[in-house]
This record gives C-alpha cells, structure tokens and sequence, in this order.
C-alpha cells in the first residue's frame, strides 16, 4: 500500500490547506482563530491580497525518501474563510452572493432554532463577538493558524495584524479591516482571539484527548485525489461489497465532491455551487462552533447514574459515547479489558513501524499490522450490533457515523454498505481549548472548537445535526436526543424526555437500562457558516475581479 497518493485530479495548489489537512496530525498542537469586520471594501480587499501569499494550500509536505513532490512543512500554517456578509462586503457581484445556499446567506445565529441552539446555547447566550446590533452577521472574516509552537503561532498573528494595518493604509481607513475582540476566556475576559491547543497527558505530551478524557479526531472521512495518506481510506473511505476495484481491505475513497465544490459526489453529479465556477471550484464551506463543556456536570452525572444502573463508571461513559476513552470501538470491544488490550497492541505497531533498530522487513511487517489494527478502530461497523447491545442505538460516535447499521441488516439494500451515510460525511478539523484541570467547576473556559468542512452545509452538518443528533427517528429512538450534545430549553424538562436507552440483547431475558434526567453537558457559545474559498478564488475577490456573467 503506498504512503501518499500524489498525482490528484485536484491542483492542490489552489485548494486551501485546513480543507484537507487535520493539522493536528501534523504536529500543529497550537491553533488561533482570528476574527474580522470589514468596513471599507478598499481596505478588506487588499488585506486578502496580502494574505493569499502567506496560505497554506493542501499540497503534501515532503518527508525524506517518500514523496517525490511536495512542499516543507513550515513552522505555522495560515487560511481564511469569509461569511455571506463578508462576501458582500468584499464587493463579490449580487448575482454570485445570490447564488449561495440560503443556510450560508442566514448564518448560523438565524439557524439556531434547527441545530437546536437554545437555552444555555441559544444565541443570547454567545461570546460577545457573536452578538449583533444590526441584524447582520458580526464576523466577515476568519484567519486560522496552526502552529508548532507558541512562538511560531504568535510570529504569524503578527504577520497576519501586519497584514492588516497595511491594507487599513492603503485604504486610507483606520477601521477599514477591524480585528474583533470579544472571545470569552478564563475570567470571563474578552480577548482579541480564540486560542485553542492539544490537551496534554501526564508527561506534557500534546495528545488527542477532548476535556471529557475521550480520544477524539478518529476516523476522519478520506476523500479521492485528496493527495493525503492512502491508508487513510481505512474506516475514512467506503466499504465496497466486491474489494477488487479499490484496496486490499475492500475501502474506496469518498468522492470528491463531497469536500470540494466542482467535482463529482457519491451521487454522479457535482454538488450545488456558486456562479462563477471559478469562485466556486476547490472551494468549500466550513461550521465552525465554539463549545463549552461542562466537565464537573458531565462527571457528576456519570458517577451517580453508574450507580443508580449498577454499571461500571467507565462502561456507563463507554456507553454514551459509542467508544471507550483510548478510542477502541465499544461495538468491536464491549468491555475495558479487551478495549486496553487492543490498544496496547495498537500502540506497540505504531511504535514498530518507526524502531530504527528494526531492519526493513520487520518495519514493513509493523506497517501490516498496524494496518490491520488500525482497520478495526477505523473501519468497524454495526452489523454484529444491530440492536445496540454492545453498543447503544443512540450513542454519540454512532449517531455521528452510523456506519451502515441504518440499513438494519438488510445486506442485499446497497451494493455499497453505508451509502445513506455517505453523503452525510463530514471532515472535522479544530482543536481543544482552556483547562480543565478543576473539574469541580462548570464555569471555567474550558471546550472544543468544532469545525465542520464539507460541499453542503445543510444536507451534511445540518442534516447530522438536526436529524441524527436532534431527533432520534432514524435510530427508531423517536425524539430522543444524542445525550452529549443535546440542548434543553430554558423552562423544565420533563426528566423522562432527557433520556438514553442502553438496549440489551432481543433475544435474551435482561431488561434495557434507561438513563433519565441527562443534564446539558455541552454549551453552544458561538460561531457561523464560512465559505473557504480557493486561491484562485481569492486572488480575484482581492482584485475585484468576480464575474458572473
């Protein structure tokens, strides 16, 4: 199998770096989000200008002795998004800005009510930057920067203000590109920025934990001629039923479509997109959601309704979540004994495939065993577990991705298993941010920056949302909601709608245990609907020279 696919049917070059690139793979532990108002168009213009030399674009970065093509992978990574009123501020013609979805020209604030932001996180409730006097959207422009330290991260928001202040120059406009504060951190201060960055293990190692203890970022979609690892296709792609047309392992890549405006998706067809094409081509939408975590509720709840069910506490957490802490599958590995033993496995292949000591052919027997593993972390599915005994119906990772078990065992519905799901992919991108090391207090600043990348906003983040993680019909769980994610009004919930069935097996005597009474453990504190344009896209929004006609 080899390491990168490089010769793509996509340039590359034109499509922004964040689109393909889960930067914290790459060693990026540190990340800042940037927000922008745009006053004078002069002035946001040129600040684009200004920026697209310093972007990162999705080309591959080199690593000695296996690409052929490729750029060095820097010190910090640099992309930028804009929301509709950015767009229209920017100058784009009325004809393209009417040629966006209308979810994308509401913005997330007046979307609320479908993703089912209310209460805590109704938007009343948002970090200051979200807010709006004037009824439109507070945010135009958003620049993201990864980095590989914290130096590097501050050089390049340096570089990036520079930026900034030159264009507001050439303007003539002190305010013509405005950086807005207004971010909540620790304190409740409003900063001038959202930071995130990599929790730390025990030894200060950045690892992929979120503040709940779960690993995060596990099977990440794999899209065709994306130019990232080929073995990504693992659990990231398709199953096919006949494995000959595409790996060893029976996988595809999703179509391209799917990420990247222009080219074709699962349907044939190419994904509803903006006039000109070249606005739209190598371009994508991006959600990005600023979520508060309640750790001392979420422990709290967890401990005492493992005790009320007479479970194991880790098992109860196992539960609502579809996986254990270390990322193993609850479906593949019902219980933690066997869920450690695998990734003690798992993590020893990872650590053979890069002993120096070892010769070539014991590396390349660790890379087929990691493989392997790596296959039953990733590419799992449901149907040894239909009815959820292992692991539950509604449980979070399964609603997110429910891996074929929608088709209910009927193996003769698609010839390839998982076809409903995936056109409801998504690339999840975005990092941890605050402390959590109190996790007696709900108050502190402490979440996760979600960001959610796709070709279509409403038929893939919406939809997940609204229907899977909202509404429990498709589960045949009626409106029951995802118990991680669910948000209650502000008035009294009735405790026996804010429940969780963990079914049992149908066939046998045991009765299903039902958690009621589920708190909020997660807050909406902000964010919008992002169009994340390519270069080529950017180069001409900068020259004004977007035409439609």
């Amino acid at each position: 199998m080899t390491t990168f696919e490089i010769r793509s049917g996509v340039d590359l070059h034109d499509v922004q770096g964040n689109i393909i690139k889960g930067y914290g793979r790459y060693g990026f532990p540190v990340a800042r989000y940037v927000t922008y108002r745009i006053n004078a168009a002069v002035a946001g213009r040129t600040f684009i200008k200004l920026l697209v030399p310093m972007l990162t674009t999705s080309v591959p970065w080199s690593e000695s002795g296996v690409v052929e093509e490729g750029t060095k992978q820097p010190p910090s990574t640099t992309n930028v998004a804009l929301t509709y009123e950015g767009l229209r501020r920017l100058g784009v013609p009325e004809r393209s800005l009417l040629s966006f979805p209308d979810e994308f020209v509401m913005g997330m604030r007046a979307r609320a009510s479908i993703l089912g932001d209310v209460g805590a996180s109704a938007p009343k409730n948002w970090d200051p930057v979200w807010q709006t006097e004037d009824g439109q959207q507070p945010v135009h422009l958003l620049v993201t920067i990864n980095a590989e330290s914290s130096d590097a991260l501050a050089q390049r928001y340096e570089e990036v203000g520079l930026a900034a202040r030159a264009a507001n120059d050439v303007a003539g406009d002190s305010a013509g590109v405005q950086q807005l504060a207004g971010h909540r951190s620790a304190g409740g201060a409003d900063a001038a920025f959202q930071d995130g960055a990599a929790l730390r293990d025990e030894h200060g190692t950045p690892g992929p934990k979120e503040h709940f203890g779960y690993t995060d970022g596990i099977s990440d979609p794999y899209y065709k001629d994306s130019g990232s690892r080929s073995s990504n296709v693992i659990g990231g792609g398709k199953r096919l039923r006949d494995s000959s047309p595409a790996t060893d392992a029976g996988w595809a890549p999703l179509a391209t479509g799917e990420l990247l405006l222009g080219h074709t998706d699962e349907a044939l067809e190419y994904p509803a997109a903006p006039v000109p094409s070249t606005l739209s081509k190598n371009g994508t939408y991006l959600v990005y959601r600023k979520l508060h975590q309640n750790v001392a509720t979420f422990d709290r709840y967890a401990a005492s309704e493992a005790a009320k069910l007479s479970m194991e506490e880790n098992l109860f957490r196992a539960k609502l979540v579809g996986r254990w802490p270390n990322g193993a599958p609850l479906a593949s590995f019902p219980t933690e004994a066997e869920a450690n033993a695998f990734n003690a496995k798992l993590e020893q292949a990872k650590a053979d495939r890069f002993d120096e000591t070892a010769t070539p052919t014991q590396r390349a027997a660790a890379t087929e065993r990691h493989l392997e593993l790596k296959e039953q972390q990733s590419g799992f599915d449901y149907r040894e577990d239909i009815a959820g005994e292992s692991c539950p119906v509604g449980a979070h990772s399964r609603r997110a991705n429910p891996r074929g078990s929608l088709e209910f065992g009927q193996d003769h519905a698609f010839s390839t298993p998982g076809a409903l799901v995936n056109r409801r992919r998504i690339a999840r991108r975005g990092l941890p941010y605050g402390d959590s090391s109190d996790r007696s207090v709900d108050n502190g600043d402490h979440g996760i920056i979600f960001m959610a990348i796709g070709a279509s906003i409403n038929r893939q983040f919406e939809f997940v949302q609204q229907q899977w993680m909202n509404f429990g019909n498709d589960f045949r769980l009626g409106n029951d909601q995802d118990a991680l994610l669910a948000s209650w009004p502000d008035e009294d919930i009735d405790p026996l709608r804010a429940r969780m069935t963990f079914e049992v097996d149908p066939d046998g005597m045991e009765v299903p245990k039902i958690c009621t009474g589920i708190p909020q453990f997660v807050e909406t504190r902000g964010g919008d609907y992002f169009f994340v344009p390519s270069l080529t896209a950017l180069s001409a929004i900068a020259r004004g020279a977007v035409d439609p006609t």
